[in-house]
């Protein structure tokens, strides 16, 4: 060790000596940039990196250990041959690569080591070598022990060196190995140098092509500086626009780069949407992929490759790149959305199960037929179709098997009806035809007959147990009516005479219907004293919290149970109630007594109470509302008032009048039915509802109708985007709770949850009795089914 202090103090001018050390430092930075670069990228480009790094190490090498040769005073004059010192820097580079190569890409323990011994094996090469290129009148004597000490010290600083870069992150990654790499070259040139002695040889002769000291040493300086300097200005530069680069691919946009009206540059997410590559928009104006679309006005269409057209986004900013202003187009993919739309649209028009036109789509058409009639001098015939036996076989076999039966009469209908027809699905097992060619009475005496010939062949209910039966009601336009609202009352008044007259049937309308009106009119004298005789009742079915099983409230349902008869469903009682008015009555008494069983449940549930459309009508509805609140003292919050978007039909204006002041007071408003009858996207835009209630008719369908899935998807993730939660009503089925509950649904309700009772009060206390003295051991079963826990516990 003495001897090396000794040979750098006597033998080394010290100010060239620091400023190989300055050099040396520099050059081992510079390899470790591209060497950490080299960590984050993929195979092909890690090699490149490797390379990168290897030169500028083995430049800061050879540079280091000829500065230090400058700074070597021997005694005598020295000068170095051209060909050995050029190879010298040669097995510098490669030695500093297959050193990096090994201990980068090395998968063992001893990777470092491995790379450790390259290193110093390329640095004692390249050190050799250069001594070999000194010409001198005088011969170099090593002392092989010192030489062997050399190599050893840098193996071991070397090994060190990767060791740190390896295993240490960041700042300290850098100069923690390009430090330790310094001393490594120095510690095997000094203690190499240490080890030599110049014998004079006055006999020796020095070749006439050899470099000067002073020659070489500008030549080392300035292309060592230069080199390392590039080297990081390198990394420093493709690291910033491989960035960018990286940055502007991994957009979901794609990017056109234009200057002066022609592409220059494209992002990787432009060409694998338009299947174009970038050589081939070079230099192209934007408008042989960009065109404006045909359908849509201001629609912009990307024209891909192969021959497609994709509805695209175009938005235009201005940049400077690359030196020069240039226009940025950013293209975005409108596929999905309008898929969405366009599915979410014919949601609101169509029928889920069978995509027949709804009563939404089936009003419009209507209209429209007649307008067409009206202005052509024409007739049109309209076909209300309603099925028999349905009830009976949807109890006995079940939903599913009902649903099948409507497809398949939704298939005999277009099968047997024209093309121009429209068919459409009004609810439940209510159909519709709008015949508007063809000479009537006689085109729809032809139709009626073709549908009941395809019924007794397709439905045999001698043979098929799920067979139903068909009856239709017809009237014609002008002649039983002169606007649509006329039309469609008395073709139900048709109907309603065959179903009460045999069924299975065909019956045009005529005058001499008064029969039914009378039974209607019947029903409607029963219901206005109903409540005064105390057939009405209300039945409380629970809604759980889809996620943890929770209650988390009640709907109330009316029930009717009508002398003679029976009870009676709600879609018989109810719309001859909206129809006489006298729904006004039965809905204010259903919702008192919903208000004053919620106010005495134990824990503070919410309480749904469905609201007629002929209720929002009236101006006082919301003071009625707050009256009933005050008088059975249930807090607002807890009351949930639901209303079908036929509400919003009449008087749209009043009713989100109305809805307003009773979300002030803290009452929470849901959409009921949504997807089915005169659904519209603009009213969930208009009115920020609480919540939105799928209709059971979508639920019936997830057991066997992957297409029923994705529509509910549809619906449940436009309540997620308005920030609405979502009900599902009609769960029946274990697999039914279980795909709306994956599909993010909110709130679940139906049969295999928990049917409608009577006094959910008396439950409800006795369940809290029970878990006072059981230390809620147990929970509340619900119509016998599995544990159900109350929300809040």
């Amino acid at each position: 060790m003495f001897s090396v202090i000794t040979c750098i103090r006597d033998n080394h001018d010290w100010r060239l000596v620091l400023a190989a050390a300055v050099v040396c430092l520099i050059g081992a930075m510079a390899a470790m940039l591209p060497l950490s670069r080299a960590q984050e990228c993929d195979a092909g480009r890690r090699k490149l990196w490797i390379g990168a790094s290897a030169f500028a190490f083995g430049t800061g090498v050879w540079a280091t250990h000829f500065i230090a040769m400058l700074a070597y005073d021997g005694g005598m004059p020295i000068t170095y041959q051209l060909g050995l010192t050029a190879l010298s820097f040669l097995l510098s580079v490669v030695g500093s690569w297959a050193a990096i190569l090994v201990a980068s890409q090395g998968r063992g323990r001893f990777s470092c080591i491995q790379g450790g011994v390259l290193m110093a094996l390329g640095i004692a090469t390249m050190h050799l070598t250069g001594m070999q290129a000194i010409e001198t009148q005088a011969v170099i004597l090593y002392d092989p022990y010192m030489t062997l000490s050399a190599v050893l010290a840098g193996v071991l600083l070397s090994s060190i060196a990767f060791h740190a870069f390896f295993h240490l992150k960041g700042l300290r990654r850098l100069l923690a190995s390009s430090v330790t790499f310094v001393l490594a070259i120095c510690a095997l040139h000094f203690i190499s140098m240490a080890s030599i002695t110049l014998v004079p040889d006055p006999g020796k002769e020095v070749p006439a092509t050899v470099l000067d000291t002073s020659l070489l040493a500008a030549i080392v300086v300035v292309a060592a500086t230069a080199l390392i300097l590039i080297a990081i200005a390198v990394v420093f530069i493709e690291s910033h626009l491989t960035d960018l680069r990286g940055l502007a691919n991994a957009s979901q946009e794609g990017l056109l780069i234009l200057r002066e009206g022609r592409i220059i540059d494209a992002n990787e997410r432009f060409q694998g949407l338009s299947g174009w590559k970038l050589a081939d928009l070079l230099g192209k104006a934007p408008s042989i992929v960009l065109t404006q679309g045909q359908n849509r006005p201001g629609d912009t269409l990307l024209n891909t490759r192969n021959g497609r057209e994709i509805a695209v986004e175009v938005n235009t900013s201005r940049i400077v790149y690359r030196g020069h202003n240039c226009d940025v187009l950013a293209v975005r993919d409108l596929t999905e959305r309008r898929q969405a739309e366009e599915m979410i649209e014919h949601l609101a028009h169509h029928d889920v199960l069978t995509d027949l036109p709804n009563r939404s789509l089936f009003d419009k058409r209507i209209r429209q037929a007649l307008q067409m009639a009206k202005g052509k001098n024409s007739e049109v015939a309209l076909f209300y179709i309603d099925l028999d036996r349905f009830k009976t076989v949807n109890d006995i076999f079940g939903h599913a098997e009902g649903d099948r039966i409507l497809c398949k009469v939704a298939s005999i209908l277009r099968r047997v009806a024209d093309e121009r027809d429209t068919i459409a699905r009004l609810g439940g097992d209510e159909f519709a035809i709008i015949q508007s060619a063809g000479q009537q009475p006689a085109a729809a005496q032809k139709l009626a007959a073709a549908i009941l010939d395809e019924f007794a062949a397709e439905m045999d209910m001698a043979r098929d147990p799920t067979a139903v039966g068909v009856s239709l009601g017809i009237a014609l336009y002008p002649t039983d009516g002169s606007d649509a609202d006329e039309i469609c009352n008395n073709a139900d008044i048709a109907l309603y005479r065959v179903k009460h007259g045999g069924r299975g049937k065909a019956c045009f309308f005529n005058a001499e219907m008064d029969e039914a009106t009378r039974a209607r009119r019947q029903i409607e004298s029963e219901l206005r004293h109903a409540i005064t005789r105390n057939q009405i009742h209300v039945s409380y079915q629970p809604v759980l919290d889809a996620q943890s099983g929770e209650i988390s409230g009640y709907e109330a349902l009316m029930r009717w149970n009508r002398p003679g008869h029976g009870l009676s469903e709600p879609d018989i009682f109810i719309p001859i109630a909206e129809e006489s008015g006298s729904i006004v009555q039965l809905g204010e008494w259903v919702l008192q007594q919903a208000c004053k069983e919620a106010a005495r449940w134990p824990h503070p549930l919410r309480i749904a109470v469905n609201v007629s459309p002929v209720q929002f009508m009236l101006p006082n509805l919301c003071e009625r509302i707050e009256a009933i609140l005050k008088e059975t003292g249930l807090a607002p919050g807890r009351l949930e008032i639901e209303i079908t978007e036929a509400a919003l039909i009449r008087d749209r204006d009043r009713v989100m009048a109305t809805l307003q002041r009773l979300r002030s007071l803290g009452v929470h408003i849901v959409m009921d039915d949504f997807g089915t009858g005169f659904s519209s996207l603009s009213n969930l835009r208009t009115f920020p509802f609480d919540k939105i209630k799928v209709d059971r008719s979508f639920t019936g369908m997830l057991d066997h109708d992957a297409a029923a899935r994705s529509i509910v998807r549809a619906i449940i993730g436009l309540g997620h985007s308005l920030g609405m939660p979502v009900v599902t009503e009609g769960v029946e089925t274990e697999t039914q709770r279980q795909i709306v509950v994956e599909e993010g649904c909110a709130q679940v309700q139906g049969f295999l949850l928990g049917r409608p009772d009577v006094e959910p009060s008396m439950k409800l206390a006795a369940r809290e009795s029970l878990l006072s003295s059981t230390a809620r051991t147990d929970d509340l079963s619900i119509a016998g089914r599995r544990p159900i826990r109350l929300a809040g516990e």
